[in-house]
């Protein structure tokens, strides 16, 4: 899997997958709380697995396709911390 430089998050895509359908009448069509939708939706939440299988079923796309694009966004965060030097591991 070739990392994406900078990779949006995937809320931005759902905001367009969306289109001119509200936050709350995808919520209501996703079976989800409003709020959980709206927090997704502005980047301030991830997709889980479970919303992953929701958009799929939703938007005609796979699972893969959201959870992907959540752990492309999550990789591309977690490179940019500062850790401590990790050896490796005798095999």
């Amino acid at each position: 899997m070739t990392r994406m430089h900078n990779p949006p998050h995937p809320g931005e895509v759902l905001r367009e997958y969306l289109g001119t359908i509200t936050v709350t009448e995808a919520a209501v069509k996703l079976r989800v709380n409003r709020v959980t939708l709206s927090r997704v939706v502005t980047g301030s939440s991830g997709i889980s697995a479970d919303m992953a299988y929701r958009l799929a079923d939703a938007f005609g796309t796979s699972p893969e396709l959201w959870a992907g694009m959540q752990l492309q966004y999550d990789l591309h965060h977690a490179s940019k911390l500062k850790r401590p030097k990790i050896e490796r591991l005798a095999a």
